[in-house]
């Protein structure tokens, strides 16, 4: 919805503020505001009007001197309005006006209230507390500048040259100045022992459909990123039917380098069964490596999978915008929720399989997230995902682990989300597209992008230069060619230390190939990765 910047503290010029949240201009196309504290505190804020076109502009005043921003969206906000909010004055019509107004009635425990997309800062007087949704969706940094000014904001690009040191700050907590941080979210499912729950497919079904449901919620045009994959076609037939019963056609958008790549192929199939006003995208390989530097400079991070989906991703969000589109749904958490990426097949013992599933829903927000919004945002297009609804992971994550695995179904991934939506009656989609085996995104674009992406850098990077890997870049070093130049382009940008330990790899468990690509795992129906042995580009 938005880039936010709040700098607590005194003495930072104000102008300076503002150009520091110019930097991510393209999170909030529609309109940019600031406002200064009495103590010399400096909230800022780029807005992508999503709920309140007219009123919404932040950022808002509370009831008294309390201030707050908030990048996101609040999709339970109009029951706090009547519910435990009643009796506020409310100065817009925006969702995010409910957060300073929970602080106002309950000071800082409040966070387990809202049921959003969100990161937030709210400053009343010398008090102030910032917040991160459970998963991590919405991006938020924190940092400390040499005059011990504090340093909030959605993307790094606004703090890396100003703080001594900064860091991602942890989804699911809030911070104040007297608490530190704190942890608010502590679903059950943490507990890894809890996986105790019995298999209910409706179950399944009616909390995927709720958790679309809120997530359509919106003053401007909705679409859906259809991949032809299993998540983004449920999502999208999910989205189908709800926006039908409004009389609304769904636009659907897909990406590929020619109109044959698996995940084009099998999005104009879904989309033809569905009723989609179908938009397909192709971009040349050529085009990726342009834009190469400026996805690392978006995205903020070097890890491989990331940066080779975020290229893809970057140009399907630009075109999407283009259209006139502001939110979007996407199929990201379904994977890891179920296990849904191919080494989880070759996973130990049931236990193992539970704890990978869980740890690979925690640390989304460094890497499918961390990439999703910002490529989206880069065109201020915001993005929704329905599988990490709050009550979609209580629902699914504690069912238990046999009932999960793929060994429990002769290898097929995500069988019992698949089954929910068996429906011959009244199918959800085509069975070919319900029972497609998982393809990753930048896999499913053309397996040439990731092939020929591995040449180019391979082209660009030295023997002599990867050899030095380890001096240039002591902590996370790089030891593949594609990892250097990504790496070399992040430092040019993000030269700190602390940027660099933002930044977590994304590598899968239990193969003997540790690349990233869905292709390096030999229960792949197309496993012959020739171009990746064993994680060593050629």
């Amino acid at each position: 919805m938005s880039g936010l910047l709040a700098v607590v503290g005194k003495g930072k010029d104000p102008q300076l503020v503002k150009d520091l949240s110019e930097r991510m201009s393209h999170r909030g196309p529609d309109e940019r505001d600031m406002h200064i504290m009495e103590n010399g505190s400096v909230l800022c804020h780029e807005s992508l009007s999503i709920i309140d076109l007219k009123s919404g502009k932040q950022p808002i005043q509370g009831t008294d001197k309390a201030w707050m921003i908030h990048d996101g969206e609040i999709y339970n906000y109009q029951e706090l309005k009547n519910t435990v909010l009643k009796d506020h004055h409310f100065r817009t019509e925006s969702d995010s006006e409910v957060i300073v107004h929970l602080y106002e009635e309950f000071g800082y425990d409040f966070c387990n209230k809202l049921d959003g997309d969100f990161a937030f800062v709210v400053i009343d007087g010398d008090k102030y507390i910032a917040g991160r949704d459970p998963i991590g969706i919405k991006p938020l940094y924190y940092g400390l500048d040499e005059r011990g000014r504090i340093y909030f904001a959605s993307e790094m690009k606004c703090l890396a040259d100003q703080c001594k040191s900064f860091s991602t700050f942890p989804p699911g907590h809030y911070y104040t100045a007297k608490t530190g941080f704190v942890k608010y979210y502590q679903p059950e499912y943490e507990d890894h022992k809890k996986a105790d729950q019995s298999l209910e497919l409706a179950a399944i079904r009616e909390s995927l459909i709720e958790g679309t449901r809120k997530r359509l919620l919106a003053n401007v045009p909705v679409g859906v990123i259809l991949s032809g994959g299993l998540d983004s076609s449920l999502t999208s037939s999910i989205a189908c039917r709800l926006l039908k019963d409004k009389g609304e056609k769904l636009h659907s958008f897909s990406i590929g380098l020619d109109a044959d790549t698996p995940d084009n192929s099998a999005a104009r199939k879904a989309a033809a069964f569905l009723g989609t006003e179908h938009h397909e995208i192709h971009f040349t390989v050529e085009e990726g490596f342009e834009i190469l530097e400026k996805v690392i400079y978006h995205i903020e991070t070097y890890d491989i999978i990331s940066v080779r989906s975020g290229v893809p991703m970057y140009l399907l969000s630009k075109a999407i915008a283009d259209q006139g589109i502001k939110v979007i749904l996407s199929g990201e958490g379904a994977d890891e929720v179920f296990g849904g990426h191919l080494y989880f097949r070759n996973a130990p013992s049931a236990e193992e399989f539970q704890d990978e599933t869980i740890e690979r829903v925690q640390k989304l927000f460094t890497a499918d997230l961390l990439r999703a919004d910002k490529t989206t945002m880069a065109h201020g297009l915001e993005a929704r995902f329905p599988f990490l609804d709050k009550e979609f992971l209580d629902t699914t994550i504690r069912i238990k682990t046999e009932e999960k695995q793929p060994k429990s179904y002769n290898g097929i991934e995500k069988y019992i989300l698949r089954k929910a939506f068996d429906t011959p009656e009244d199918p959800y989609l085509p069975s070919e597209i319900l029972w497609r085996q998982k393809e990753q995104f930048s896999d499913g674009v053309g397996y040439n992008w990731v092939d020929e992406l591995i040449e180019y850098c391979a082209s660009k990077i030295t023997d002599e230069q990867l050899a030095g890997a380890g001096a240039e870049f002591p902590y996370n070093s790089p030891t593949t060619k594609e990892a250097y130049l990504y790496r070399s382009i992040f430092h040019k940008y993000y030269p700190q230390v602390s940027a660099a330990q933002t930044v977590r790899k994304w590598i899968p468990k239990w193969q003997e190939n540790l690349d990233p690509s869905g292709r390096a795992n030999a229960a792949h129906l197309n496993g012959n990765f020739e171009n990746i042995k064993s994680g060593i580009a050629v």
